[in-house]
């Protein structure tokens, strides 16, 4: 469990204050006439939870277990009933992903949720209104359990600081504050928050509920999924939302699953010595676990200039160095020329654009079909683009055009790799054995789907690569690759109005995988 620290001084202080606002809110509640209290729980109960409980909540929960509300704007028996843990039975399945589920406002179906994370906090919070789905409605009603409470109870005192109804508060309700990318905390000045979120996660908006402008306040957040546009599954999309860090982030996390992608992601940023970075990663595992990780010398410059190829100084310095990478349940990267497992048939080599367009780097094996792991290649400019991994088998690749964006560039690839070999090591010196995770390298398995849409969408684009694909015959489909996560799954053939079974001409990718584009066979 994430928890972030705190001086006793300020610990004892912020007790005190949860205490009295606990009293307060009790005191209330023994003579209201629109709540009340719900059957306590027992010393006994609170003991068995799988969390430590403030002192503040304990007294709060000793006296009630809940409360039902009457709204007097409401139809008379109208109420709400709001639990402040679970019964027994259900006491070790509850509280996780830092948060109890307290009950359900009848004005507006919101969800409200405490926040139980961390052990050293005088009070449990906040408390949150919110419905996840796409028309995603998420309110931070107040920075604690006993704030929202002496509100809801007591709503004339000076505890009365969060409305009970959110979306519905008039003047008072002017807070807002956007979720923000995870990535970009992680890659932020911000280094507590960036501990919280680690790496960071491309679908995944966090909300620092430290630096809140007001209460209630207004989350303004959308999912990465839509579920505007059909596919040829039934979507299945979620949101997962998680409070860590003591209550300091709310994480809202797209599980994107049978829909398209809605909108850009921010990617995680590729270094700029990505190149040198990953070779000196490399050879540091092969020398840790030799019995893991093997690399084969790379090739001199004059080799280099005699390939069918122009080869750029950032991949010629990587080239130098390293010609294969074999890392045990990975695919094996053989980066120079001339290997049997980078043969394709000249169906799919003509599908795939032909020579100058792409460079081989791995086979990929996948029950009975195969994939060819390669970089783009822009034939005008010499420049190495993205590496996608694209169905090698004619009949698939020609029925089913499927590929995976799998990495913005070689060295990226290379880095990730290396970062595949780290992770596996660490769960292998756990005792969880050498398990690097591969599926995702290999198209359409698993990852999100952006929408391929038909080219002249783009048609009076200023971009000059969109434009441009415009210009193809009727019935092609494009996907931008450069607001989509990596990796991600381009499945055309998934595409609302793609010609079901129309066989695929060839794949080309602009700009050296700027963007992918599908053309049909006529006919």
């Amino acid at each position: 469990m994430i928890r972030t620290g705190r001086a006793r001084g300020a610990l004892v202080g912020g007790e005190a204050k949860a205490m009295a606002r606990a009293d307060e809110a009790l005191a209330a509640l023994r003579v209201s006439g629109t709540v009340r209290p719900i059957a306590p729980f027992t010393a006994d109960a609170l003991d068995a939870w799988p969390i430590t409980l403030p002192a503040a909540v304990r007294r709060v929960l000793l006296e009630a277990g809940g409360i039902v509300t009457v709204d007097p704007d409401r139809p008379e028996g109208d109420t709400d009933t709001y639990r402040f843990g679970p019964a027994a039975e259900y006491a070790s399945r509850a509280f996780r992903d830092g948060y109890w589920g307290l009950g359900e406002r009848g004005g507006d179906h919101l969800q409200v949720m405490v926040g139980v994370d961390g052990t050293d906090r005088p009070d449990w919070g906040p408390v949150l209104a919110a419905s996840f789905g796409e028309d995603g409605d998420v309110w931070v009603l107040a920075p604690t359990f006993t704030d929202w409470l002496a509100g809801l109870v007591a709503p004339g005192s000076d505890a009365g600081s969060a409305p009970t109804r959110a979306g519905g508060t008039g003047a008072s309700a002017t807070a807002s504050v956007s979720a923000v990318p995870s990535v970009a905390v992680a890659e932020g000045p911000d280094a507590e928050l960036a501990a919280l979120v680690g790496r960071g996660d491309q679908l995944t908006d966090v909300v620092d509920l430290a630096k809140l402008p007001g209460y209630p306040c207004r989350v303004i957040w959308e999912p990465y999924y839509s579920l505007e546009f059909a596919t040829a599954d039934t979507g299945g999309s979620e949101i997962e939302a998680a409070i860590c860090g003591g209550g300091r982030l709310l994480t809202l996390h797209s599980v994107v699953s049978g829909d398209f992608l809605g909108r850009p992601v921010r990617r995680h940023t590729v270094p700029a010595d990505a190149g040198e970075r990953a070779v000196s990663e490399l050879r540091a595992l092969a020398a840790e676990f030799p019995a893991r990780v093997a690399l084969t010398p790379g090739c001199t410059d004059g080799e280099m200039d005699r390939w069918p190829v122009r080869v750029p100084a950032g991949i010629r310095e990587v080239l130098r160095e390293i010609g294969a990478v074999r890392i045990s349940g990975l695919p094996h990267l053989l980066l120079l020329p001339g290997a049997s497992e980078h043969q394709v048939s000249p169906e799919t080599h003509a599908m795939l654009g032909g020579d100058g367009t792409y460079w081989p780097l791995a086979r990929i094996d996948y029950g009975p079909y195969t994939a060819l792991a390669q970089i783009r290649l822009d034939p005008a400019t010499g420049a190495w683009g993205c590496a996608v991994s694209v169905m090698s088998t004619p009949d698939t690749l020609r029925e089913f055009p499927d590929l995976t964006l799998i990495a913005e560039s070689l060295p990226d690839l290379l880095l990730t790799f290396a970062r595949l070999a780290r992770e596996a090591a660490a769960r292998e010196g756990a005792g969880a054995g050498w398990r690097p995770e591969a599926d995702w390298l290999f198209p359409n398995t698993g990852e999100a789907w952006p929408r391929p849409v038909p080219v002249e969408e783009w048609a009076g684009s200023a971009d000059p690569l969109l434009a441009a694909a415009a210009e193809l015959p009727a019935g092609t489909h494009g996907v931008d690759l450069r607001a989509v996560p990596v990796p991600a799954d381009v499945s055309f053939h998934r595409a609302e109005d793609w010609p079901y079974r129309h066989p695929l001409k060839r794949l080309t990718f602009p700009g050296a995988g700027t963007l992918v584009l599908a053309e049909l066979e006529e006919g």
